[in-house]
């Protein structure tokens, strides 16, 4: 059936107890099956495999990738083929919304393993224990949770906001369980077609799995007497550069300096290209922008000039001038600078996000039922498991940070009102807008508590983790409720999907993070120098950071040329994100694009780009709705790129795990 909603007049006129009585006569759909033993199952499955999809992609770009569709489409298209085969009943609408409630959660509660924590790691040289990165995700972001239900009746019952990515996903649910089923299973197989492609491919640009295919498989080392496995390199340039030295022939170079120093690779990634689909044309085009800015005209200035330079290790080796030598020296700077300017300012130009927000924080408006008068009594989340929890889980969170962090135990508890008042903020941000302005925000306070304290960089990092943990798990809770809200759902159900999407997430991706990026050397010792490598550029633990150092230390030491590039970076950040708002978002460039792109490597924003335009000429060229070609590349578009990532990461993450377990 098609979605019920109210009118404007009806939700502007309304009283809340008349819309909650609305909603349970018309909407409730309390006899279906909704957090099933199956649905659970599922739910913690895929979301365990996609939120290490998310981790590695992760690693590579500091975007948090969605999985909320991808799992719609691959759970509906699971049971609709179970019951094809008589193996199963078919799984109902509300099953399905349960079961993306879990996965979204699982996709999302790995941020900080490439951010905060990172970013920690990074700075104290410390390695974070496996048990109490899980702990402390697993407290933090179901306070995230416990947070968000006592302004779920506001943001969703009575104010009726639009959440638009939640919305969204009800859509897509609605209009696969109503006479379009067809449609999921053709996006189904789409996107099972395009991850095999994608994971064909990785396997034979990997190491590990050719080593397996080839040594222990074929056994070509002994009749064919290989010293090394043969595999595809993703770099297609590297090809000319081996042809090049053996010839002698000219190398590029831009003022002196290598191509192969600057990072300026010509690869082919098939999870970058459809990373570069999901984010647009804008956001992509951004990203290559500053990536040319920083490394094909700053940074060759800068090595000239004698700002970058090699470096000696503590071990006394030289390390040479790289890609990354250039981002930790000179470019981070300036690049951080334009991300943190460029989100404030967005932020800022949105006081409507602020007014809202604290109006939310109001009592009960008159006219809402009273409690004994509670139609939605037995299905909404009791509100007392909210007043309890919250106590208990702000005093529990503040005391691990304490414990594990040598965050001091009355920082870490002044941090918590300035914690939930941002997360307020950044929720309602959410329904209007589906941005969640996560980034900005910790930022707040990350300089809020640097402030109080500038020695001990935990204590700005790991409130500020605290703050973007919290604030993406109540606005993502929300987020998924509201398909739930539209279908007929129990919110009940919901809330307890997202907690065990937390706990499927926390387990699958805390060991594979040792894994990919804290892998031990051959005497089992593990170092953070790992953490960001060629492969995994990290490049949201280095904005962390850097925002970390210059609250420790300040300006002093770095660079005249690094400082002036950070004023101009904020100026420009500044005008550009003002062009934004004056031409309503027509203005072609995003400041905290550019920005990003600065700490990306340059290989993968440029893969990132050929994703995005890609995507955008097949769609301009496939603009009529109802050909195979807009079916194709314009609605296939997300189950294309969910595809090309979920294909690439999985065969890139085992191919780490045969690296192991060969070695």
């Amino acid at each position: 059936m098609a979605i019920q909603q109210l009118s404007e007049e009806q939700v502007r006129t309304w009283t809340r107890a008349q819309k909650d009585e609305w909603w349970f006569k018309n909407v409730f759909r309390g006899d279906m099956a909704q957090l099933s033993l199956r649905s659970g199952f599922t739910g913690f499955i895929l979301g365990g495999v996609l939120a290490a999809t998310s981790l590695y992609i992760g690693g590579k770009t500091g975007i948090s990738v969605g999985v909320g569709l991808t799992s719609v489409i691959l759970a509906f298209a699971l049971f609709r083929i179970l019951h094809g085969m008589g193996a199963a009943s078919d799984y109902t609408i509300l099953e399905n919304n349960c079961t993306q409630s879990i996965a979204t959660a699982a996709g999302y509660v790995v941020s900080p393993l490439f951010s905060s924590l990172a970013a920690y790691m990074l700075i104290t040289g410390h390695i974070v224990p496996w048990w109490q990165m899980m702990l402390w995700m697993v407290v933090i972001s179901i306070l995230g949770v416990l947070v968000a239900f006592p302004m779920k009746r506001r943001f969703i019952n009575e104010d009726q906001l639009p959440f638009p990515e939640g919305r969204a996903c009800g859509v897509v649910l609605d209009s696969l369980y109503n006479g379009q089923g067809g449609d999921g299973m053709y996006k189904a197989r789409l996107l099972a077609k395009v991850a095999g492609l994608a994971a064909l491919y990785q396997a034979v640009i990997s190491d590990g799995w050719m080593k397996l295919l080839q040594f222990k498989v074929l056994r070509m080392d002994q009749w064919a007497g290989l010293k090394q496995p043969w595999h595809f390199s993703e770099r297609l340039d590297q090809y000319y550069y081996e042809w090049a030295v053996k010839a002698d022939l000219w190398i590029p170079k831009i003022l002196g300096t290598d191509f192969r120093a600057l990072g300026l690779r010509l690869t082919l990634d098939a999870a970058m290209i459809g990373v570069g689909g999901l984010m647009g044309i804008v956001v992509a085009s951004s990203c290559l922008l500053g990536a040319f800015i920083n490394f094909a005209v700053l940074a060759p200035m800068m090595i000239q000039a004698g700002d970058i330079v090699q470096r000696v290790a503590p071990n006394g080796a030289v390390v040479p001038i790289s890609r990354a030598e250039i981002v930790n020296q000179w470019s981070m700077w300036w690049g951080v600078a334009m991300m943190v300017a460029g989100s404030l300012t967005t932020l800022l130009a949105k006081p409507e996000l602020f007014t809202s927000a604290f109006k939310s924080l109001k009592g009960r408006k008159k006219g809402a039922a009273a409690p004994g008068q509670d139609l939605l009594a037995n299905i909404e989340v009791p509100l007392w498991v909210s007043y309890i929890g919250v106590p208990v889980f702000s005093v529990l969170g503040a005391w691990i940070t304490h414990a594990f962090f040598g965050v001091p135990m009355l920082l870490a508890l002044v941090s918590l009102p300035l914690i939930f008042v941002l997360t307020v903020i950044c929720t309602n941000s959410m329904a209007l807008t589906s941005w969640t302005p996560t980034g900005s925000l910790s930022k707040i306070t990350q300089f809020t508590m640097g402030a109080i304290d500038r020695s001990n960089p935990a204590s700005n990092l790991l409130p500020a983790g605290m703050t973007a943990e919290i604030a993406s798990n109540a606005a993502n809770l929300l987020s998924d409720i509201k398909p739930g809200y539209m279908l007929g759902g129990k919110p009940r159900h919901q809330a307890l999907g997202h907690v065990i999407g937390i706990c499927a997430g926390v387990l699958a991706c805390v060991p594979l993070y040792f894994l990919l990026f804290l892998p031990a050397d051959a005497n089992g010792v593990r170092s953070t120098s790992t953490i960001i490598s060629e492969q995994f550029a990290m490049p949201a633990a280095l904005q962390w950071k850097g925002v970390a150092e210059i609250i420790a230390k300040g300006l002093q030491g770095l660079p005249s040329s690094a400082i002036w590039a950070m004023g101009f970076a904020a100026v420009a950040a500044v005008v550009i994100e003002v062009l934004r708002i004056v031409t309503k978002g027509r203005f072609p460039l995003s400041s905290v694009s550019i920005g990003l792109g600065v700490v990306l490597p340059p290989e993968s924003t440029f893969a990132m780009w050929v994703g995005a335009m890609l995507f955008w000429v097949l769609g301009k060229r496939n603009s009529t709705p109802g050909t195979a070609g807009y079916r194709r590349w314009v609605e296939g578009c997300e189950p294309i790129c969910a595809g090309l990532i979920s294909g690439a990461a999985l065969m890139g993450i085992g191919n780490a795990i045969v690296n192991v377990l060969i070695n």
